[in-house]
């Protein structure tokens, strides 16, 4: 079992044909390392596979969902190595796409960067009515279109505000999130558990053949050009992440966010 700090950094539970999976690094938001991502990958994989499990639901301990990647983590690599980190990061998220079994994000908190990419490439999200929605990457000097933001999001909200979102990295407030449809369905935060659950159930419950197929479908309508948007993005990642410019709005943007925590 893979840990950090000794800390399992993904939990995972089945409750009456439902799997969750929480994100379990609160006291960081939940960033993904490369421990988390691992774990994230076997987990998922081992839902996947449970014929007992229906529907799956990823959650996040604490306060917020998902912060994205650790950024402590991103060391100097050369175009190789990056190749093939950015790469990893997508596993989940292809995991997911590709799966029979229906997926909902229970968005307990922002979701930010990766995760945000990871909870666009669920079927659902549920989400509570505080949480803020941000795809970063333009402001620390990277491509806006990472962990499947560059493929899911205009599909979602469509093309001019995915265009916004991406090129500005502002942050989209809840209420705004649910009428551009990014997400499917606000809930106070004390009800975000029993409602994820209960329309997870509720498909768990569907024929899985069924459901296998409508995925498909839906998937499939969309186009079949994933996995090319996929290999943009991580050709595009791979060249701004070994760049100056992005080494300089990381460390900016880094001391911008501690200075706004100190004064709040």
């Amino acid at each position: 079992m893979s840990t950090d700090n000794n800390q399992t950094t993904v939990l995972s539970t089945i409750t009456d044909g439902v799997g969750t999976l929480t994100l379990n690094r609160p006291a960081l938001l939940n960033c993904i390392s490369n421990i988390m991502l691992a774990e994230l990958i076997e987990k998922l994989d081992a839902l996947l596979k449970d014929d007992a499990v229906g529907a799956i639901v990823i959650t996040g301990a604490g306060k917020a969902f998902c912060a994205g990647a650790d950024q402590k983590e991103m060391i100097e690599r050369d175009a190789q190595e990056w190749e093939y980190q950015v790469e990893e990061y997508l596993v989940p998220v292809r995991m997911i796409a590709g799966a029979n079994k229906p997926v909902i994000a229970a968005l307990n908190g922002d979701t930010v960067g990766g995760g945000l990419g990871l909870a666009i490439s669920c079927d659902m999200r549920i989400s509570v009515n505080t949480a803020r929605f941000c795809a970063p990457f333009i402001a620390i000097g990277l491509a806006g279109c990472d962990m499947s933001c560059g493929y899911f999001l205009p599909r979602l909200v469509g093309m001019g505000r995915a265009t916004e979102m991406m090129m500005t990295a502002r942050f989209v407030k809840a209420e705004e999130a649910e009428r551009i449809g990014l997400v499917n369905r606000l809930v106070p935060a004390e009800a975000l558990a029993e409602t994820a659950q209960k329309v997870a159930k509720q498909l768990a419950q569907k024929s899985s053949v069924a459901m296998g197929w409508t995925k498909r479908a839906i998937r499939r309508s969309m186009d079949l050009s994933m996995d090319s948007e996929f290999d943009y993005e991580v050709l595009a990642q791979v060249q701004c992440l070994q760049t100056t410019e992005h080494k300089t709005a990381l460390r900016l943007y880094q001391e911008s966010m501690m200075g706004k925590g100190k004064k709040g």
